[in-house]
């Protein structure tokens, strides 16, 4: 339970219709399977203890009594399992029965949950065995001790910060509002759910809808574990399918009609982040009572799948989706700026490279949006020093296959010029040297958009504006940048996306986009080496992927530089040694403080994602505001 991380499991156990003994014995054998894997919270399926589909049965006293004696049995064998465990019961209280989630802990039976709302329509037909509540009840006195019992409880730990959890029973979270948003609202940071939910055509991807989306909405860990094939198949099939979300991502789940266990970490630091950020997200505890247990806080070795590439969905059809979606977001951005300004020309230059391919791109779209003729896209190349045959023939022909308006500006003259003026040795390629080339293109642009009447279109990308590596007032300006919150990891993607959606109808524009993509990042400032490029941009500053992951953890959560080196040791593995990691962790943490004064004064741009570095919008931090902290942690990893 260590930076924040606490392992849960939802279990589905082989239920046998009515026969508590057996039940009992292989709840107690799934939670000593759990614990031995390091789970700390268990959640069981609805009425577990006698099943589900005991119909009539519900009313014998034989099957009350029997139940209450095996709940018994199970808590005592948690006194040496270091867990909060939900088994389901029926419990006869103030003369009616009531459908219950009891909590466990170190041999307490810390609280019963009932549940709240009750189907009585198609298949079920729950009122006829069961009352609901109560929302807050007296407590029930068993074996000598008093037990709390009302949908108002939250069972809070006291050693391990931020582990709240709430419970719900099944069709508690299929209505319009259910018992887990109060309970959300009233602190609990995870849910669980004992279920049983029938198995219908198309029902299992509706279900797990609903469990990643309240995941979603209320920033929590949402634990569900349904009922399985033991149970009556007389007029339905119960499937198992239990499942673990977190923060509307699915992290674990069963296959239908498989009996078993999911488990996984949640990530207690993360719920508390997103909802610290949220100032709408209003938490009061009154009405709700606490229910306090200890657990054994011990280190844990991360189980649940970190991405490396956070910001890139995994799944194609996903990824398409929200490339199409990122395209347009930046396309309609610029659509509206064209408009407000009367623009008819765009200036851009083309470099050849990946971010100012993607610029073209967002441009054309949205000259196309605006039915202007291409032509109007001014699309300048600007070779100088460092520029190859490789960049400079794709921007070329690029811009040809996109029916822009094409024009060159050699550099090199202009800058000599420059460098005369200012007493500089063009032998010596030092800052001055480079710089001196970015803010010659940048000026050409500037002149060129008030010649015509146009604005210039920014190409830089949100990595390289956490970094810094962008010249001040060079490539760090423009009149609107439409790649400002698109991360680089990202950027190779749409490019990637543009390029599948020309194969059919435009194949020469598809072999320059791919070519694009095969080449090396540079800035392209220093003289190639034998007709290749000799600047790779992540040979100096760090692979991209690296700095987009920390990027992600440090905007997104705000987690501790150690925490983010875990993260990415595990995301990593095998990739990245632990001390190149290490490296460049280091280097992004003194680049992003560093650099703050470039991002204080960015252009306007679109916000496509969760993370955007935008002085007026995501992101307000002095320029000169000291990173010791982060940067000592880091070093001392």
């Amino acid at each position: 339970m260590t930076d924040g991380y606490i392992r849960v499991a939802a279990i589905t156990p082989k239920v046998t219709v009515a026969d508590t003994k057996a039940n009992g014995e292989e709840i107690r054998n799934w939670i000593e399977k759990a614990a031995k894997q390091g789970a700390k919270v268990m959640v069981f399926p609805e009425l577990c203890i006698t099943g589900y589909t005991c119909g009539e049965l519900f009313y014998q006293q034989k099957l009350q009594n029997e139940a209450l004696i095996e709940l018994r049995r199970i808590a005592d064998a948690t006194i040496s399992i270091d867990a909060l465990v939900f088994v389901g019961l029926p419990l006869m209280y103030q003369g009616h029965l009531r459908n219950v989630a009891a909590a466990l802990c170190h041999g307490r039976i810390l609280g019963f949950v009932p549940k709240k709302h009750l189907p009585n329509y198609n298949e079920f037909y729950e009122l006829r065995y069961f009352t609901p509540g109560p929302v807050r009840g007296e407590d029930v006195v068993y074996h000598n001790h008093t037990i709390p019992i009302g949908e108002d409880l939250i069972f809070s730990c006291e050693n391990v910060a931020g582990l709240k959890v709430g419970a719900e029973i099944c069709e508690d979270l299929w209505v319009p509002n259910p018992p887990s948003t109060a309970l959300a609202g009233a602190g609990a940071t995870v849910i669980v759910n004992l279920s049983a939910s029938d198995e219908l055509t198309g029902k299992s991807g509706y279900r797990r809808n609903l469990v990643v989306d309240q995941s979603a909405r209320l920033y929590c860990g949402y634990l569900y574990a349904n009922a399985g094939s033991g149970e009556s198949t007389q007029d339905v099939v119960y499937s198992g399918h239990s499942m673990i979300a977190e923060n509307g991502r699915l992290l674990s789940q069963t296959k239908p009609f498989e009996e078993g266990m999911c488990i996984t970490e949640l990530d207690l630091d993360a719920i508390a982040s997103r909802r610290s950020a949220m100032n709408t997200f209003e938490i009061s505890s009154e009405g709700y009572r606490k229910v306090a247990f200890r657990l054994e806080p011990e280190k844990i070795a991360l189980t649940r799948f970190v991405d490396p590439h956070p910001f890139v969905p995994g799944h194609r059809d996903e990824l398409s989706e929200r490339c199409e979606e990122i395209l347009n977001i930046q396309a309609y951005g610029l659509r509206k700026r064209l408009e407000h300004t009367h623009c008819k020309t765009a200036v851009i230059g083309i470099s050849g490279g990946l971010d100012s391919t993607l610029a073209l791109l967002v441009t054309v779209r949205a000259f196309d949006l605006l039915s202007l003729d291409r032509k109007g896209i001014l699309a300048v190349t600007m070779p100088g020093f460092g520029t190859t045959d490789r960049t400079h023939d794709n921007a070329v022909q690029m811009i040809h296959e996109l029916k822009a308006t094409f024009r060159e500006v050699n550099i090199a003259a202009s800058v000599r010029q420059h460098f005369a003026d200012i007493d500089h040795d063009e032998a010596v390629h030092d800052v001055t040297y480079e710089n001196g080339q970015a803010r010659e293109r940048t000026q050409i642009l500037m002149d060129l958009a008030n010649k015509h009447g146009g604005m210039v279109i920014g190409t830089g990308d949100l990595s390289e504006l956490a970094l810094g590596w962008a010249t001040y007032n060079g490539d760090h300006m423009s009149m609107y940048g439409v790649n400002a919150s698109v991360p680089k990891t990202l950027v190779r993607h749409l490019v990637a996306y543009v390029a599948a959606e020309c194969e059919n109808k435009a194949p020469k524009l598809r072999e320059i986009l791919l070519d694009v993509l095969d080449t090396p990042v540079s800035p392209e400032l220093l003289p190639p080496k034998e007709g290749e490029i000799a600047q790779k941009t992540e040979d100096l500053v760090g692979p991209y992927e690296l700095h987009d992951f920390f990027l992600y953890y440090v905007m997104r959560y705000g987690f501790t530089p150690s925490k983010i080196y875990r993260l990415a040791q595990k995301a990593f593995q095998g990739v990245y040694e632990d001390a190149v990691i290490k490296k460049w962790l280091v280097t992004f943490y003194r680049r992003f403080f560093s650099q703050q004064f470039k991002r204080s004064a960015l252009p306007d741009g679109p916000k496509v994602g969760s993370v955007a570095l935008s002085p007026r919008g995501d992101w307000r931090m002095p320029s000169d505001a000291s990173g010791a902290l982060w940067i000592t942690e880091a070093e001392e990893l």
